[in-house]
């Protein structure tokens, strides 16, 4: 089999994989009725995700973005306003790292 082919193969198995699981997890929620309990842990998923995603790598960076992160979140969480946040923490990164300690 050439290269291609198994590049080919690889990539329509992986989106088929990922199809089935996102389906099968619509199917089964949709017959069951979650409490408040389950309801909470599912608003609370993305965020998890989210910070899952962020931490290692703002914290990787250096002490710049580190902070920057951190006046982000601040933000998100005094304004409730995710754009407003973003505009923050972006100006706040690109602040932070002309400072020397960067």
């Amino acid at each position: 089999m050439s290269p291609l082919t198994t590049s080919l193969l690889t990539i329509v198995g992986m989106a088929l994989a990922t199809y089935a699981s996102r389906a099968a997890g619509l199917v089964l929620m949709s017959r069951v009725t979650p409490g408040p309990r389950m309801e909470r842990f599912m608003r609370a998923i993305p965020g998890a995700i989210l910070a899952s995603i962020i931490a290692p790598s703002a914290l990787a960076t250096g002490p710049a973005d580190a902070l920057a992160t951190g006046i982000t979140a601040l933000a998100a969480w005094r304004f409730r306003n995710l754009p407003l946040a973003m505009v923050i923490g972006v100006a706040a990164a690109l602040c932070l790292r002309q400072l020397p300690f960067n």
